[in-house]
């Protein structure tokens, strides 16, 4: 495990996608910036998780998942992070059915990237799979997920 609590897989992969520092909940807090841009966050789940969406569910199973979003209003990516880390809070997101039952690790910011770029660089690597079409990416017509499973 790294310093985060990351396996060095999933360490790997941030680097892979060209993230520069990984953050924790801590460094998160202190960063007043509101810089526009997309973020990646490493989610740890222990247990199954049933989640229910477009009238379906899908059941993720315990293991690591790393989400990119994106973070264009007010607060931009700092702010959209702390909310990321914190457990308690209103379901508005996809990804929030994940932060709040599993435990959000680290995140790594790219100001002004784009989050479409960034799952599109995790998706070529054979240590992971794309998450159910249509999940953190409703908005999006080009990719299947900005979810991965690290395998």
């Amino acid at each position: 495990m790294t310093q985060t609590g990351m396996t060095p897989r999933v360490a790997a992969l941030l680097r892979k996608a060209g993230a520069g520092e990984i953050l924790d909940a801590d460094a998160v807090a202190r960063n007043p910036r509101p810089d526009k841009g997309s973020y990646l966050l490493v989610i740890c789940l222990e247990r199954r998780l049933p989640v229910a969406w477009r009238s379906s569910e899908h059941v993720f199973e315990p293991g690591w998942y790393i989400y990119a979003g994106s973070a264009r209003g007010p607060g931009g990516i700092a702010a959209r992070l702390r909310r990321h880390f914190r457990r308690e809070k209103k379901i508005h997101w996809h990804v929030d059915h994940l932060t709040t039952s599993g435990r959000v690790v680290a995140a790594c910011a790219f100001p002004g990237g784009n989050e479409c770029e960034l799952v599109g660089r995790l998706v070529r690597s054979p240590s992971v799979t794309s998450g159910p079409k249509g999940f953190g990416s409703s908005d999006c017509r080009g990719c299947r997920s900005h979810l991965v499973c690290v395998r």
